[in-house]
């Protein structure tokens, strides 16, 4: 199960290679700097989903006159490159980082953040506690 609550950011679960969802978050300043207090959402996962974080800078560049990228072209990036085989978590996020600079014309104006996880089973009640 993954918890999360960012700022800023969205998430996307991928499956497969291939986008499966949104992944609903809460919107809110980092722990410690005011603000509403964090929601967590729950978000179950399956052995080998991977969760891509991006912050809005990744979607609301603009490309070919005032259009801005949007989340559907990063999700057909995402799924193009799903139809790959996997070289790794830090390989895919790199070909996938590349692959956004081109589609945008190497433009990036605005703060362009990717982070990916990839679940491999198993618990994690003993990597955080929530009070």
């Amino acid at each position: 199960m993954l918890a999360m609550g960012c700022h800023e950011s969205r998430a996307l679960l991928i499956r497969e290679g291939r986008v499966e969802r949104q992944l609903e978050s809460a919107t809110t300043l980092p722990v410690g700097f005011g603000g509403e207090l964090p929601r967590v959402r729950e978000h179950l996962l399956q052995p080998g989903d991977r969760v891509l974080c991006y912050t809005d800078g990744i979607i609301e560049e603009h490309v070919t006159g005032s259009e801005p990228f949007g989340e559907e072209r990063l999700i057909h990036c995402v799924n193009r490159l799903g139809e790959e085989p996997s070289q790794g978590v830090w390989a895919d996020l790199r070909r996938l980082s590349h692959t956004l600079k081109r589609e945008r014309d190497g433009h990036t104006s605005d703060d362009a953040t990717l982070f990916m996880i990839e679940w491999h089973g198993g618990a994690t009640d003993h990597l955080a506690a929530l009070d």
